[in-house]
This record gives C-alpha cells, structure tokens and sequence, in this order.
C-alpha cells in the first residue's frame, strides 16, 4: 500500500522519503564516531546534505564539512546548514586524485550524478539515472582539504558518496593517511560506471593501510539486475 501511494505522489510530481537519521544504522555510525573521538568529519559528496542531516539528528556533535560539486543543489544544501553552526559548506568543489577541473554527468536522480558515464548496461537497464546535462565543476584533493579545512582536527572521519570515483578520491590522500581516524565509503558489488572499480580491491586498499571494517550498510537493490549494487561500509584502524 505504501508503495503505492508513493507511485502516486510522484505522479504528481513529488516525493515521499524516511526523515533523515530515522533508519537504525544511523546511531550504529554515531556510535562509532563517539567511540573513536571523531571531531570533524568531511562529508564528501553531500547532495542536499542527507548525511550530515542524519547524524546530526542522531547525535554527533563535532564539525562537519560538506563538499558538493553540484551548483543546481547547493542551495538547498546551503539552506540546511544555515542553522548549525558546526556544520561548514565548502566552495563547489568535487574531490579526486588531483587539482584541476573535471566535467561531472547530472543525472536526473541528482544523487546519481558521477564524474563517470554509465557502462552499456546501466545505460540500458537504469534509464532513469542517465546523465541529462553536463557541468563543469573544480577539483580539490583530500590532502588539500585536510590543509585548508581540517588543520586543526585531531580525529577525522572522511565520509565519500562519489559515485563510482572513490578509488579517486582515496588516491587523493596521497600522504595524509595517518590524518584519517575512520572513512565511510559507497562500495560496489555490481559497477554501473564506465572504469569502476568493484569492492573487492578497495577493501584490500583500505585493509593495507590498517583499517577493518567495523559497519556495513545494505545499500540499493535493482530489480534490473537482481541484485544489490551497492553498500556502505564503515572503517577504523584497529
């Protein structure tokens, strides 16, 4: 029934989601923050702001850095923030492996949107995240912003929804790993993305810097493909 009704309401051109934070594994995330003593946390990737939303709510109280590339969507980002005033908004921004300047594939689903294009078969089986314009958008590194942002942070936990580049955004690091308390990354099972990496090589990466997954997050099932594509998995150094 409650599918249903959601079917309806987007015919009328809106949307029916959970509050932010209301899912069970949001706590499990804050806890382990608070176990591990993160005070900043860089939220890359930020959409809207969904995340920082969550574990705002389910009570993380530290500094937050939300970096979004997207300029049709900082608004409303910008617009939830306003109130927290441990909650920063960075210039538009994507992150990678290197300064410069990249071209990112706006999808339709905004949350969808990847410096990658869509492999053959997602172009086919998953219409509705099709890129629908293109924009130009600079390019940061998370060793820049640990600089420029985080110089004075002792515990930081680096959260990366970047759909698909997050081999990207880790070879960014470059030699700052031991600044990273804990990370939060999207990983695949199934690559939709042209040059995806899947989730097996990114665990052994993380695993050969000393850090153990210590949460893992069900993510999206398709019914195109039968399957899940994605999960969250959360990380400390043991």
């Amino acid at each position: 029934m409650a599918g249903k009704f959601r079917k309806w309401v987007r015919t009328l051109g809106y949307d029916i989601s959970p509050f932010p934070g209301s899912a069970t594994h949001w706590g499990r995330i804050v806890e382990t923050l608070k176990s591990h003593d993160v005070d900043c946390l860089l939220d890359v990737g930020a959409n809207t702001g969904q995340y920082a939303r969550a574990i705002r709510t389910n009570g993380y109280p530290g500094k937050i850095i939300s970096f979004e590339p997207l300029s049709h969507i900082r608004h409303d980002l910008e617009h939830h923030a306003a109130s927290d005033a441990h909650w920063d908004i960075a210039p538009r921004t994507a992150v990678g492996a290197d300064m410069g300047e990249v071209e990112i594939n706006i999808s339709g689903e905004s949350d969808m949107s990847s410096i990658l294009s869509l492999d053959a078969i997602a172009h086919e089986r998953l219409a509705s995240t099709r890129a629908e314009s293109r924009e130009k958008v600079p390019v940061t590194t998370v060793a820049k912003i640990l600089k420029d942002h985080a110089a004075s942070a002792t515990n930081i936990f680096l959260k990366s929804d970047t759909q698909g580049y997050e081999d990207q955004v880790l070879d960014g690091i470059g030699a700052s790993w031991d600044r990273i308390t804990g990370l939060q990354l999207e990983l695949s099972m199934q690559p939709i993305y042209a040059g995806q990496p899947d989730h097996l090589p990114l665990l052994q990466r993380l695993a050969d810097q000393g850090f153990q997954p210590h949460l893992v997050i069900p993510g999206y099932w398709s019914r195109h493909y039968g399957r899940m594509l994605e999960y969250d998995a959360v990380f400390f150094r043991d």
